[in-house]
């Protein structure tokens, strides 16, 4: 029997009726997806055939305007499943990936590759000298025609339909790749029992364990799962060396572990796949494809960056190390050190040389405290406030939902965060969209999420954070806060819709106001006691906040170098894995420290194009934010509120709507050298 057509006016997918404007979630089943999406695919393609076949002459109206408003059924089945896909996925929602992946590429691919409607486009864009545009719709267009041609736009019959194959199989192989990460995630744990299994581990790691086991059905016991709140902690509490190993041997093998979810494969076609898609459209190797439209622009100034930095970590790491060894000896561990063990002897060199144990902060940085402290800054910087609004359903239990407004009262936007871990979220943190600000048409106020992966505590228990964690945090509402604050008129330069390595300013830059004093004062209490972090400890803290610079710039920087070695090549390494270690080995890595990213469960890369030839944008950012935190230094108030107006208005609210660079000139008065940011990290 035939199924219905849905009808995308009234389905809960594509029409929202619940509170806030948000989906009615309860409403929505999975089988209800595969559907929708055919027929939200329809639609499109519909709306995409009126536009290129007008035959009126192209307007800003009826062809820029016109294509920046189709689709809207796509846009919100597809921002809720893939919302569902990464925080809260099952067998029939992976399935469906698999499927919807290729099927979105190959829809847009035929968008891109229109050559009526690129007619159009490309008719405005050659006259847009003469149209009289006001600036973001320049950019707008100037963006569009970019993307159509790197689509594909330009190239003959045959290459437009191996093009499109390319992009379809990237598409299915990001999907397998990410799902290949998870299996491995969710399907390990290490079970242990009370006594000697636990010896040296902190109380608040040790509630989260036995969580953590009790929702894997072995209650009274304790698991070590690889979320990196449990993970890391074990790896740098655990007394048991025979346990770190086991443990860190999981965490760097997800992905690598041979079977079903070995991305080895995976890997391999899909730098052979980007790089012969970089050939067609007329680039020497992926990352100058990707780079193109960036700040950085090119491999080579990516490069100057990574390179100075690199070798000023290694050489810190070298230190770090043999203060390592020489306290472990002392201990009367004279075995070689190795990458399981880094962390449990860091923490003990943190001890004697500050005095200082990170597990000290842990009862004066309780979750629900710190997602205050993240709320205060912006009502603080932007005059934002927040309404939790408790009962309104979305994707989990767990997820929790706050209606922002401007200092005026109106509405602004809605906010939805969910901290905890599960084994049908992915790993990491990020920021995504329900929907995007924009004022084109009738409009839209934002409905932005934050995903954490926190140890979920036992029932009545707050939840602990590490400083890290808190950092975290504060890093995912920075990017929220970039698309809550957006101005935008455009929806595709709207919020986050900005270059790569630009992206991460807001996030990173938010994450110092988590230890301004007035915050810590207010917010890092005692959870027992409701007593302020001592002084002493804060100042301690702020002293050891450098410690193990080397380890950590090197695990980050090896990943982003790799990253860019992959895809600065013309031609794709027949076997990635040991181009992996030869690059590793000509950089000089040292043995005793992992990539932070090994390639096997490289997310930001292969789970997707989104940080593929860009890791190194962290640090690009970085070197802006530290600038851009030192405007406020300087004012002796960090929420002067003329500089954070300014910041409002050239970063936040800005989006994609001029050339990055435009924009913190306009904010900072100049653009900043990356000796403010290795100084910040202890490098200099």
């Amino acid at each position: 029997m035939p199924v219905a057509t849905p009808d995308l006016a009234r389905h809960p997918l594509t029409h929202w009726t619940g509170p806030l404007g948000l989906p009615d979630f309860p409403a929505i089943a999975d089988g209800d997806f595969a559907p929708v999406f055919d027929a939200a695919l329809a639609a499109h393609e519909a709306e995409i055939a009126a536009i290129a076949d007008n035959r009126e002459a192209p307007t800003i109206g009826n062809t820029l305007e016109a294509l920046e408003l189709a689709g809207e059924a796509l846009d919100r089945v597809s921002a809720i499943f893939w919302c569902r896909a990464g925080a809260h996925t099952d067998k029939d929602i992976q399935a469906l990936e698999r499927e919807i992946a290729p099927k979105m590429s190959r829809h847009f691919s035929a968008v891109h590759m229109n050559a009526a409607l690129f007619s159009r486009i490309d008719a405005l864009y050659q006259a847009r000298a003469t149209l009289r545009l006001d600036a973001e719709t320049v950019r707008v267009l100037e963006k569009t025609w970019k993307r159509f041609v790197k689509a594909g736009a330009k190239l003959g019959p045959q290459d437009k339909a191996r093009l499109a194959a390319i992009n379809e199989r990237l598409a299915s192989l990001g999907a397998q790749f990410g799902q290949n990460v998870l299996a491995d995630e969710a399907g390990w744990a290490l079970f242990l029992d009370a006594g000697d299994d636990l010896a040296g581990l902190p109380d608040f790691l040790t509630s989260a364990m036995a969580e953590a086991a009790a929702a894997r059905g072995e209650a009274g016991r304790y698991a070590v799962t690889l979320s990196r709140s449990i993970v890391e902690p074990f790896l740098s509490f655990s007394a048991r060396c025979d346990l770190r190993e086991k443990a860190f041997a999981a965490f760097t093998r997800r992905g690598a572990n041979g079977g079903a979810s070995d991305n080895g494969a995976v890997v391999k076609e899909t730098l052979a796949l980007r790089a012969e898609k970089a050939r067609l459209l007329g680039y020497d190797s992926y990352a100058a494809l990707k780079l193109d439209d960036t700040m950085a622009k090119t491999p080579a100034a990516v490069l100057a960056l990574l390179e100075p930095v690199w070798e000023k970590a290694r050489a810190k790491a070298g230190e770090e190390r043999a203060e390592l060894r020489r306290l472990a000896a002392q201990a009367g561990d004279n075995a070689p050190l190795a990458a399981a063990d880094w962390r449990y002897w860091q923490e003990r060199l943190r001890i004697e040389k500050y005095d200082f144990d990170e597990a000290e902060l842990k009862p004066y940085l309780q979750l629900e405290r710190i997602v205050d402290a993240s709320l205060d800054v912006a009502g603080r910087l932007f005059g934002l406030t927040f309404e939790e609004r408790k009962g309104v359903p979305v994707w989990h239990e767990d997820a929790r939902v706050f209606e922002v407004k401007n200092a005026d009262g109106s509405h602004r936007a809605v906010f939805v965060a969910d901290y905890f871990s599960r084994p049908s979220k992915r790993s990491g943190a990020w920021m995504s969209s329900l929907q995007s600000a924009h004022r084109l048409g009738e409009g839209a106020t934002p409905i932005v999420y934050n995903v954490m992966n926190f140890a979920k505590p036992p029932k009545g228990k707050p939840a602990l954070l590490s400083m890290d964690e808190a950092r975290t945090l504060f890093h995912e509402f920075g990017h929220a806060l970039h698309g809550m604050l957006s101005e935008a008129r455009w929806p595709s330069v709207s919020g986050t819709a900005v270059s790569r390595d630009f992206v991460e300013l807001p996030s990173q830059l938010y994450e110092h106001w988590l230890t301004a004093p007035a915050i810590l004062e207010k917010h890092a209490v005692h959870h027992e006691t409701g007593a302020p972090m001592p002084a002493a400890l804060v100042e301690k803290m702020l002293k050891a906040q450098n410690f193990n610079a080397g380890f950590a710039t090197v695990e980050f920087a090896a990943s982003a170098l790799v990253d860019m070695a992959y895809h600065s090549r013309g031609e794709a390494p027949a076997d990635p894995l040991a181009f992996e270690a030869e690059t590793l080995k000509r950089l000089g890595m040292p043995d005793e420290i992992a990539m932070r990213h090994a390639t096997p469960h490289f997310l930001h890369v292969f789970s997707g194009d989104g940080y593929s030839a860009g890791y190194y944008s962290y640090m690009w950012s970085e070197v802006l934010d530290a600038d851009a935190f030192s405007a406020f230094e300087e004012t002796g108030d960090v929420f002067d509120a003329g500089l954070a107006e300014k910041l409002r208005a050239h970063i936040y609210a800005a989006g994609g709507t001029r050339d990055p660079e435009e924009l913190y000139r306009a904010f900072r008065g100049k653009m900043p050298s990356p000796e403010a940011m290795m100084e910040k990290r202890g490098l200099a």
